[in-house]
């Protein structure tokens, strides 16, 4: 298959997600609509390294995510930074609720080593799928190294859609709030006002805004890719202790309010959408793995700690989540992030707030609401919480 016939096909694909989420107003989200067509493609006519072929996969998803991360930081105030602990403890308790359900109820159904297994996946990203897979298959348990890897694959097809029907009940009642006056109809502007290359006056600001005629795609990804470029040594130095990818958002975010980088550069650059979809492709591609056969072996143990796991994350998630100030459908999707993280979380925050939004302004309200949460929910799971459960859980085996 030719580059331009494998890019044109990833590309026909994510389109036509898009297409029948727009089509029923997010309720079908466009990440589970891919999803489903990339599992059946791979089944059937996509040659696996469709992603590879297409130049979307390693090492440009790499870059992309380097860069969107940085970027996603630009969105944010220190101030908020440091307000979402809320959000952390949250996403957290999310996590204990998946840990606590499966290791009781999931343990009596499936035994011990099945759910030891398969939870540090359903916590987190590809890194936890990969320390219990590898565990698995020392142990000589090949079937349950199979397990820890379709886990990851195939959870977003639950959170997915539940995120984005939490998504929409909650934009609908920030939205109720902002429409009879509840809420200051100023803060609705704030992302607008933080868009703009002219910056408002920051506390922090210490470089002067960038005059006109210098603000070209180079300069603004110049500038982008040295922030993420430090990002990435320090968290080298410190031996990745902490993410290099929560390291490079907390860098976008200080590298914003100190006037350095504008807010959102790679939506005044032109590349936002380039990047992502280079990431979501990639995203895509661990879908390549996951055989007809591999499910048909795992399918009862695998929906049924998802289903455990989930279960347990709603219910923890959402009492503390009330205790500190978070609607139910906020806290349960603040959770969820733990099933895909990033980029997925950004595209179904967006979706749901387009779908419900009838101005700009309402759109950016809603994207200011929302998203700070969904991307702090993600990166505490996904890049930090999911590996230490890994790391815990891989000694029980």
């Amino acid at each position: 298959m030719s580059i331009i016939a494998a890019f044109s096909i990833v590309l026909i694909v994510l389109a036509i997600g898009d297409v029948i989420s727009a089509k029923t107003k997010a309720f079908i989200p466009s990440v589970f609509v891919s999803a489903v067509l990339f599992l059946i493609g791979f089944w059937t006519i996509f040659p696996k390294d469709l992603i590879d072929i297409s130049s979307l996969g390693m090492p440009f998803a790499l870059l992309a995510m380097y860069l969107l991360i940085t970027h996603m930081g630009t969105m944010m105030s220190i101030r908020e930074l440091a307000a979402q602990w809320r959000t952390i403890v949250v996403a957290l308790t999310g996590i204990l609720g998946v840990c606590i359900a499966t290791l009781t109820i999931g343990r009596l159904l499936f035994g011990w080593e099945t759910v030891v297994i398969a939870t540090p996946p359903l916590t987190g990203g590809i890194v936890a799928a990969i320390i219990m897979s590898d565990a698995a298959a020392a142990q000589g348990l090949q079937d349950l190294a199979v397990l820890a890897i379709v886990m990851y694959v195939m959870q977003g097809f639950v959170g997915y859609p539940i995120t984005a029907y939490c998504l929409k009940k909650e934009g609908s009642r920030l939205l109720d709030l902002y429409r009879t006056g509840k809420v200051s109809k100023d803060k609705a502007t704030q992302t607008e006002i933080a868009a703009t290359v002219e910056m408002p006056k920051e506390k922090f600001k210490i470089f002067p805004a960038l005059p006109e005629k210098y603000q070209t795609t180079y300069m603004f990804l110049a500038k982008l890719g040295i922030v993420a470029w430090l990002a990435v040594g320090f968290a080298g130095a410190i031996n990745e202790v902490v993410s290099k990818f929560v390291i490079c958002l907390i860098f976008g975010v200080v590298a914003s309010e100190i006037g350095f980088l504008e807010r959102k550069p790679l939506n005044l650059s032109g590349s936002f959408g380039w990047l992502m979809t280079g990431l979501m492709a990639y995203i895509f591609a661990q879908l390549a793995q996951a055989t007809p056969q591999m499910l048909t072996q795992i399918v009862l143990p695998l929906l049924s700690i998802i289903v455990l796991g989930v279960l347990g994350m709603g219910v923890l998630s959402i009492i503390v989540g009330r205790f500190l100030g978070f609607s139910k459908e906020m806290a349960f999707a603040t959770a969820l992030t733990a099933l895909y993280g990033f980029p997925p979380n950004y595209v179904l925050t967006e979706e749901a707030s387009k779908a419900l939004a009838e101005s700009k302004e309402e759109k950016e309200y809603l994207m200011d609401e929302m998203l700070p949460k969904m991307l702090v929910g993600g990166f505490a799971t996904v890049t930090i919480v999911s590996v230490v459960v890994a790391g815990i859980f891989v000694n029980f085996i």
